[in-house]
């Protein structure tokens, strides 16, 4: 009997082990997407000829000839050699570009080189950085021109275009701002008053000599010696006679 059951196996049952799960984020909270990169990436130890057209944001770092034409974002690398016009929405440059650029934000780092124009909404620059062509600066996308404050076509106050100052026989201007003597001369005279032609005596000077007798006198002298021509009168002689 005991050989009967010492020849019998004990079987064991062994639990499985638990199975680890994924810690699951809280509610409202979103993983984080990986970041987006440049679709495509021209390396350093490439070339390329032609025209290249991508709605994506592409890297160069190779050597390009022809004409980029792109919707999303540039990245011209240090290594990069690029003969061609540049057309995209953000443009970086760190290698070399003998072409035109034209975009809504352009950057140039310290490495960087331009031999053409530029045309765009922001430019910023690094010390360093060298350009040689002409910067255009173009409003933003969706902007207002703003009107001229003022109009060249306008004409001055009280006059219009083509229109003379006429002068009237009453206006008269100073001497030293455009007038002459003979202006100034007519300020002083009322219209139709007669001009005067020579000495006149003033009529204080008339109404002192018919007050007083002696003045009358002595101009009664004076007229008498003018007769004489201007010679000494009968009184001067009697004296040197005696």
């Amino acid at each position: 009997m005991m050989s009967f059951f010492g020849n019998r196996r004990q079987t064991t049952e062994t639990a499985p082990e638990p199975i680890s799960k994924k810690p699951e984020l809280p509610q409202g909270i979103v993983a984080p997407q990986p970041a987006v990169g440049f679709e495509t990436v021209l390396g350093a130890n490439s070339a390329l000829e032609g025209k290249l057209k991508s709605s994506a944001n592409i890297r160069l770092d190779g050597t390009f000839t022809g004409t980029l034409e792109i919707t999303g974002n540039v990245l011209v690398g240090e290594t990069a050699k690029i003969t061609a016009d540049i057309n995209a929405r953000n443009i970086s440059i760190a290698g070399a570009v003998r072409g035109n650029i034209s975009g809504r934000k352009v950057q140039l780092l310290r490495t960087g080189r331009v031999w053409g124009d530029i045309h765009a909404a922001a430019l910023t620059t690094e010390e360093g950085a060298f350009i040689d062509g002409k910067i255009t600066m173009v409003p933003p996308e969706g902007a207002v021109p703003r009107p001229d404050e003022f109009d060249e076509t306008e004409s001055p106050v009280g006059l219009s275009q083509g229109q003379d100052y006429d002068r009237t026989p009453g206006d008269t201007t100073p001497v030293g701002m455009g007038a002459t003597e003979e202006d100034t001369d007519d300020m002083f005279h009322e219209p139709g008053e007669p001009e005067a032609t020579g000495p006149s005596e003033s009529p204080l000077v008339e109404n002192i000599s018919q007050d007083n007798p002696e003045v009358n006198a002595v101009q009664t002298d004076s007229s008498e010696g003018q007769a004489y021509g201007g010679d000494s009168g009968p009184d001067d002689e009697t004296k040197q006679s005696t």
